[in-house]
């Protein structure tokens, strides 16, 4: 199946009103494949004409009934999209490979099964939620819900269905409408979403999909005045640009970020599983996640023996085609975002530090027009540096070393990010302690990405505002309202 996949050239379009229509414009992107550099699919450049069509669409929808839905009609549809994602789980994951580079095995394990999860949890939140109800002297308090209205769901190119199920889930599970605008980059799963809206028989309008660029279709998203919410996750610059278009006319914004995350290795932790830990956290999806641990920091007296065991660890990671079983890294997502990561590649070589790989590997065609990187391992730089300061993004992680507790605190919190964080060790009290002096919204110890879709989910200082999961995508997509009632004069 995957090498027939690839031969196909797709020509996507928009989902509005649960109808697949093509760009009001006529014009169109190419959607290439990043580890061959074949066009595989030829994609609607929306503009403001189609927000407004899928926004005015959305609308419809909730005054011809889903604004009111009964909880079960919800959750009953969420729970079809659910069942429709399983059965085509296979597709979906080579799909997905296709679209990022990323190796098929981790998309069918982990991006597949979590948009599967995503769907099916929020069925169940919004089936148990419960709202407060406070007593007074001789009055009652209790809290109502209603849906924002229109929402818009910004995704990026590194998780493009996990990420999206993520936000479509909660939004529709509290009876929002959604126009949803994923990365032009990997718009190949959203579609198959929007598809799958239909094949489940959701309400017109209530799912709607606008291909296109963040600069054009994007910002005519957040800044439509009948769009009542925006999730974004993506990139800092890009967030506060959000942002800022958003604040005016007083929507309400959700950002998740970027992250320049460091793990945390103690000399009293299990070795082995720390070194499994950092280059699992480092090089999963080629480092293109928002959680990556790109900061290694090594307590002194391991520090050697760490740096030669990831560095040997690295050194055997298999490189090629991502639609093979056995592959663990694939293609970075495009020719220029290898190209950028070169550059630091090259700054940190400039900074002083010595990069470990990091080489383009020699594949055979029509891999070799891929965008492959060997992944790397730079020790020697100081925690100033650019290349440690800034989001690289890729198969790139930086080794240091640190004396106590308290450098290794200050090391970490040393940066603009705030995300996520892993901690190793076996001392239990250490652990707590560490955990809740760090700038993070989150910590993990013994373990990374590890993942209860209750508890939330988000950073502080430059890694977003607000938290997703759980309950919080659920007060997101909501407006609460107080309702009291004097029960005597």
């Amino acid at each position: 199946m995957p090498a027939k996949v690839a031969t196909i050239v797709r020509t996507l379009m928009h989902c509005i009103d649960g109808r697949f229509v093509p760009s009001s414009s006529g014009d169109s992107l190419e959607d290439v494949a990043p580890a061959t550099g074949q066009v595989i699919a030829r994609v609607p450049r929306g503009n403001a004409a189609d927000v407004g069509l899928a926004v005015a669409a959305a609308r419809s929808a909730l005054s011809s009934g889903w604004g009111s839905a009964s909880v079960a009609q919800r959750a009953d549809l969420l729970e079809a999209v659910a069942t429709r994602i399983e059965a085509r789980l296979d597709e979906l994951a080579a799909l997905e490979a296709l679209d990022t580079g990323k190796p098929v095995q981790l998309a069918r394990k982990v991006d597949i099964p979590r948009a599967i999860a995503n769907f099916r949890f929020f069925a169940g939140a919004v089936r148990h939620d419960e709202t407060a109800c406070h007593t007074m002297e001789r009055a009652l308090n209790y809290t109502l819900r209603r849906p924002l209205g229109v929402v818009g769901l910004i995704t990026p190119w590194n998780l493009p269905l996990y990420l999206l199920t993520w936000k479509t889930a909660p939004a529709l599970a509290m009876g929002n409408a959604v126009v949803a605008k994923p990365s032009e980059l990997t718009p190949l799963t959203a579609n198959a979403l929007a598809e799958i809206f239909v094949e489940v028989g959701a309400p017109a309008g209530v799912f709607n999909l606008v291909h296109g660029l963040g600069a054009e279709a994007g910002d005519a998203l957040v800044t439509h005045p009948d769009v009542a919410g925006i999730s974004f996750t993506g990139g800092t610059r890009t967030g506060a640009h959000v942002a800022t278009a958003a604040a005016p006319l007083f929507k309400k914004v959700s950002l998740e970020l970027g992250g320049k995350n460091p793990t945390l290795v103690f000399d009293d932790c299990d070795f082995t599983a720390a070194v499994e830990g950092a280059v699992r956290a480092g090089f999963t999806n080629q480092g293109q996640v928002c959680l990556s641990g790109s900061r290694v920091l090594v307590q002194r007296g391991i520090h050697d023996r760490f740096v030669a065991a990831v560095v040997s660890r690295v050194q055997q990671m298999r490189i090629g085609d991502p639609m093979q079983p056995e592959t663990e890294l694939g293609a970075l997502v495009s020719l220029a975002h290898r190209d950028k990561v070169e550059g630091y590649l090259r700054l940190a070589s400039e900074e002083g530090g010595k990069v470990t790989g990091g080489a383009r590997p020699q594949l055979a065609p029509p891999l070799d027009r891929g965008a492959f990187l060997a992944p790397a391992v730079i020790t020697g730089l100081p925690h100033t540096s650019r290349s440690v300061q800034e989001e690289i993004f890729g198969p790139v992680v930086s080794i240091h070393a640190f004396e106590d507790e308290n450098e290794a605190v200050s090391l970490a919190n040393a940066v603009r990010y705030g995300l996520a964080a892993s901690i190793w060790t076996r001392d239990l009290t250490r652990a707590h302690r560490v955990s809740a002096r760090l700038d993070s919204g989150m910590v993990w110890v013994n373990t990374w990405m590890l993942r209860d879709l209750r508890v939330p989910f988000g950073g502080m200082k430059d890694s977003g505002v607000g938290r997703e999961g759980g309950r919080w995508s659920l007060d997101f997509f909501s407006e609460v309202r107080n309702v009291c009632i004097q029960l005597e004069p």
